[in-house]
């Protein structure tokens, strides 16, 4: 039985006074949940959630990381300054990296793999836009992406990894795949996983990344192969947030 997973990207935002806020408020209202859960946040607050969250349940870390370990790379953040943090996880591979900064399949493989050498958990995103929906191609363009990193692992690293769905035309539009919808992909998902190792492939947490909340987490969660959700919006909203934890329970 996998453990649901609900994390947090928290994007762009937050400030030192609003993020400790939100941390005591989701820490408070955490309870006995079985649901795993985490924050990743912008890196000038990983300092912050390592002196609020250590001790707790909430586990946290990065929205992305460099390939390099060290050098001349101004601006990147590389995978020792995530560890110096406590760093559980890191978000791959994000829609908006790879629109906005025009990351390639190779360039987050190789992220996967340094992430995966340190012992960090990545979160390896993987998702259509809409006229790729529209054209029926959801499912060659999501298992491409995820080939590029399958093939730069090993068997074994399989299992190390988290996935995370997110169909581009649902992020932050209101707009939501239907539980069936998902579900397919994520069927599909596995599947390409099960390909490469097929133990492996039955445990990893494969969530939910397109406009999750509370009003449709639980639906989205009773499908067999979605394991918890990637959370953008109603992830800065404590109530919202925690609402989304309990619906996996």
């Amino acid at each position: 039985m996998r453990r649901k997973l609900v994390v947090g990207n928290w994007k762009m935002n937050g400030s030192r006074t609003s993020n400790a806020v939100l941390l005591s408020e989701i820490i408070a209202g955490l309870g006995a949940t079985a649901t795993a859960s985490a924050v990743c946040v912008p890196a000038p607050y990983l300092a912050q959630c390592q002196e609020q969250l250590t001790g707790s349940s909430l586990a946290w870390g990065a929205q992305d990381v460099s390939a390099h370990a060290s050098g001349a790379y101004t601006g990147e953040i590389s995978i020792a300054m995530l560890q110096d943090f406590g760093s559980s996880y890191v978000i791959i591979g994000h829609s908006e990296r790879r629109a906005y900064h025009g990351e390639t399949d190779a360039q987050v493989a190789v992220k996967t793999v340094a992430a995966l050498a340190a012992g960090l958990t990545p979160i390896v995103c993987v998702g259509e836009h809409l006229d790729e929906r529209e054209a029926g191609q959801t499912d060659a363009v999501v298992a491409k992406q995820l080939n590029a990193v399958l093939e730069a692992i090993s068997g074994d690293d399989v299992a190390k990894l988290v996935l995370a769905y997110e169909p581009v035309w649902a992020i932050g539009t209101g707009k939501t795949a239907t539980p069936q919808m998902a579900q397919e992909v994520h069927q599909m998902l596995r599947g390409q996983l099960a390909a490469k190792d097929a133990v492996a492939a039955a445990g990893v947490q494969i969530l939910y990344g397109g406009s999750m909340k509370p009003e449709n987490a639980k639906e989205l969660m009773a499908m067999p192969d979605i394991d918890g959700g990637l959370i953008g919006g109603a992830a800065l909203k404590a109530a919202d947030f925690l609402a989304i934890i309990h619906a996996a329970d």
